[in-house]
């Protein structure tokens, strides 16, 4: 060692003056020479060459052991004790597990797989009921709404019903009117009668027919001025014309408007009073642009209102708006509802529910409409054949037009199906994790699959999954977050990515120039 130092000491004079170098140089050389041994700079010791020593079983046991948190998978420590974040109580965690088999899969202990609660399901086929919410309001319906109208010019003398709200029956009287015209028309009908009556002893044909059809003539004139054949007939019977007439209700039910007042003098058609048939009403319901694809002509509606809690209504869909509502993004639905009892009344808020059975390829499951025909018009008309509807004539549709199936709902095909909760959402792709099948210890995969429309609790499959595969129902979220942390395609990072960006204070990353030139 000594012998060593004299070299130093000589290379050192023959470069420069001893004196002058300074002594930090000299007491490093030296300190790295008793450290490091008698070897060269950057050179390595006998037994570093060799490799190093195995470390015994249990250090390599103890090497690979990590501790997480159930909670906060970010955490990972190399011993046993409490979560930082929120103090509980840290499990085990291989690294060998940790990592997986794949880039994206995520191997855990049992352990870890119960504390972490994960739960799966299978993708299966079967029939799934869709629950598609509108709310809306009790309207008039408008093919059972009838005008009174005055058929002559005259005087409005009397107004039997004098405000509105009041229920009225069919054949009622509603106005007394006094009209000039009618006298004169009633006059000519005596004419007409005396006439005929002259004509009976007469021996020409020809005047006889005439006398008849001029009655006939004036007989229609006074059926289409509003007077009934009873009327008609007194006016016969007593040989002496009235200057009033009175005007009935064609149809029964509830006067809902008033157009007039006493006194006043009316023109032909001028409308006195409107009445509304309340025996069916109309609901008119709004249905979100995401739901029509559930809705169909003829299907039965569920609704409650608002004054009788927990009584339930139902109707048919008779007509589903063609047009989209641009201030509201929905579409209007009206369902005709029979209203015998005279609950439902117009401007009623009601919420309704259709609940259709979804087969395969979208198309909805009724039973009292497989294989039926309907009318167009009438959604109450349905036939087990084709032919005309029975209130307007028109030929009836296949129901399996309409979008039904046109077989018995419990042998059509079934779609295949996984819970919403096994659906990882970003706004532009679905990610779900599958269990993967033959493994030593619980594994599983992340995989992006191609969603039909959401039916109640389950989504509709295109492609991606296969029947019968496994998919995370619970847990499926503490799964991403660890293939995020390990960097690997997760939800957020399909094509995987560091786990962390390192943070730097006031200066720039390795590599990085700062916008500097070199």
């Amino acid at each position: 060692m000594k012998q060593s130092l004299r070299n130093i000491v000589t290379f050192l004079r023959g470069k420069a003056k001893w004196w002058a170098v300074p002594a930090a140089v000299i007491a490093g050389l030296v300190l790295g020479y008793v450290f490091r041994g008698p070897w060269a700079p950057g050179g390595q010791p006998p037994s570093a060459a060799a490799g190093p020593a195995e470390p015994a079983q249990g250090e390599k046991e103890k090497a690979v052991q990590w501790w997480t948190c159930s909670m906060h998978p970010q955490i990972k420590l190399p011993k046993e004790g409490l979560c930082p974040i929120c103090n509980m109580k840290l499990i085990p965690l291989e690294s060998t597990e940790a990592q997986g088999r794949a880039m994206r899969e995520l191997t855990v202990s049992e352990n870890a797989r119960k504390l972490m609660e994960i739960e799966t399901s299978p993708v299966e086929r079967k029939l799934v009921e869709a629950q598609i919410r509108m709310v809306g309001k009790i309207d008039y319906d408008e093919t059972r709404l009838k005008y009174i109208t005055a058929w002559i010019p005259g005087r409005l003398d009397r107004l039997y019903v004098d405000y509105t709200g009041v229920p009225v029956k069919k054949g009622e009287h509603m106005v007394s009117l006094y009209s000039p015209e009618l006298l004169a028309a009633q006059e000519e009908l005596i004419q007409a009668l005396r006439a005929l009556s002259n004509t009976r002893e007469s021996d020409s044909t020809l005047v006889r027919d005439s006398a008849q059809a001029t009655l006939a003539a004036i007989r229609e004139k006074l059926r289409l001025w509003g007077l009934t054949p009873e009327q008609i007939a007194e006016i016969e019977k007593h040989d002496k014309g009235s200057d009033h007439m009175t005007i009935y209700a064609p149809i029964g039910g509830i006067v809902v408007h008033k157009n007039a007042q006493e006194g006043m003098y009316v023109n032909t058609g001028t409308r006195i009073y409107t009445i509304a048939d309340l025996s069916e009403v109309w609901v008119r319901l709004d249905a979100y642009e995401s739901d029509l694809m559930w809705l169909r002509y003829g299907q039965a509606v569920e609704f409650t209102a608002e004054a009788y809690p927990g009584e339930r209504f139902v109707g048919r869909i008779a007509f589903i708006d063609p047009v989209l509502t641009q201030t509201t993004r929905t579409v209007k639905v009206r369902v005709n509802a029979a209203n015998p009892q005279m609950k439902l009344k117009p401007g009623m808020f009601v919420r309704a529910m259709v609940k259709p059975r979804v087969a395969a390829a979208g198309r909805i499951m009724d039973a009292a409409l497989a294989g039926k025909w309907i009318c167009p018009m009438h959604p109450d008309v349905v036939k087990d054949s084709p032919g005309d509807c029975d209130i307007c004539g028109m030929p009836l549709e296949t129901t399996e037009s309409l979008g039904y199936v046109s077989v018995d709902p419990s042998k059509a095909e079934k779609p295949l199906v996984i819970p919403a909760s096994a659906v990882l959402l970003t706004g532009t792709r679905a990610v779900v994790y599958v269990e993967v099948p033959g493994r030593d210890k619980p594994t599983y995969e992340g995989r992006q699959i191609a969603l039909g429309p959401r039916a109640g609790d389950y989504y509709l499959v295109r492609h991606g999954l296969a029947e019968g595969e496994r998919v995370v129902t619970r847990g499926n979220f503490k799964i991403d977050a660890e293939l995020q942390i390990q960097a690997k395609p997760s939800m957020m990072m399909p094509e995987g990515g560091a786990a962390g960006t390192p943070h730097h204070h006031g200066g720039t990353a390795a590599g990085e120039t700062g916008g500097r030139d070199e």
